[in-house]
């Protein structure tokens, strides 16, 4: 059985949590939206990553909204020590399940209630406030969404912060106001516009979660991953985690499924070693699409 923690862990403040996680968010329905086809499925999933040694579950209350945060409730609760669970704010739903900007202080508020109840928790782990939108980060302030967080995490509602979706000048705005301790952006091995910021935020030991780490909705291809992954007895999209393992030791990964076997094929990437020559070549990859 694969040894996750051979991937090593990270410190987000005073939690530890290996750098092999898990992303709730493929549990929901197609589109993000709706229950599960398969209820007892995605129980099982959750049950297993953790059984596997994930102590470090991304969510969000609109997925769904509100089903994988009832899912894991359902499936961990009472939940084992270590666990960590990560949450983002600054969106809803709409009735057609659109995404809809959530940032007033109002609303805040609220999605750090709803996440509350719904995970069954009296403190959130850590809560993401998402800036942004789906074209990617937008410079602007972002001093009264991150306030009104700061302000729950002093009612003790919230344990850590962290950003989503964010400008290397957004983090030091909402440094200047409370501590953050992660950092959670669109990154993979073709998709690359943050290597300067990842490098900034492991100078600070701040955690960073690429978020479509396979390439989401468009999933990573390139005869070169396939090559490299050929070569190594593994699958592209192993490689294709285990090359984000070591980019840099600050990279928290946590690829998202809603099947058992494909779990265990995206946890087995915490063992997979990358020679340098297969390093160099996967490198390359990003050289390209950035050109």
């Amino acid at each position: 059985m694969t040894d996750i923690t051979r991937a090593g862990a990270f410190q987000l403040s005073d939690r530890s949590v290996n750098r092999m996680g898990y992303g709730a968010m493929q549990l929901a329905g197609p589109g993000v939206f709706g229950p599960p086809k398969d209820h007892a499925g995605a129980l099982a999933v959750l049950r297993e990553a953790v059984a596997r040694g994930v102590n470090h579950i991304d969510t969000s209350d609109y997925y769904g909204p509100h089903v994988t945060n009832q899912l894991i409730r359902e499936a961990l609760h009472p939940y084992r020590d270590g666990l960590t669970i990560v949450t983002k704010l600054g969106a809803r739903r709409g009735d057609d399940a659109s995404w809809i900007p959530a940032h007033s202080p109002a609303e805040l508020t609220q999605g750090v209630h709803d996440n509350l109840r719904n995970l069954g928790l009296e403190a959130l782990d850590v809560a993401n406030l998402r800036i942004g939108d789906i074209q990617g980060p937008a410079e602007g302030t972002l001093e009264p969404q991150f306030a009104t967080l700061a302000e729950l995490q002093r009612q003790g509602l919230i344990r850590h912060l962290g950003l989503s979706n964010v400008t290397s000048a957004q983090v030091k705005e909402a440094r200047a106001i409370a501590p953050v301790v992660c950092v959670q952006n669109h990154y993979n091995l073709a998709h690359r516009g943050d290597d300067a910021l990842i490098d900034e935020l492991a100078g600070l030991c701040i955690a960073y979660a690429p978020f479509f780490p396979l390439g989401g909705f468009f999933p990573l291809q390139s005869s070169a991953l396939s090559e490299v992954a050929a070569d190594l007895g593994a699958t592209p999209m192993q490689v294709a985690l285990a090359w984000l393992l070591r980019r840099a030791p600050n990279i928290l990964l946590i690829p998202g499924t809603s099947s058992l076997d494909h779990l265990s094929e995206n946890l087995a990437a915490a063992e997979l070693a990358l020679p340098d020559a297969a390093l160099a070549r996967l490198n390359a990859i990003g050289a390209l699409a950035a050109s």
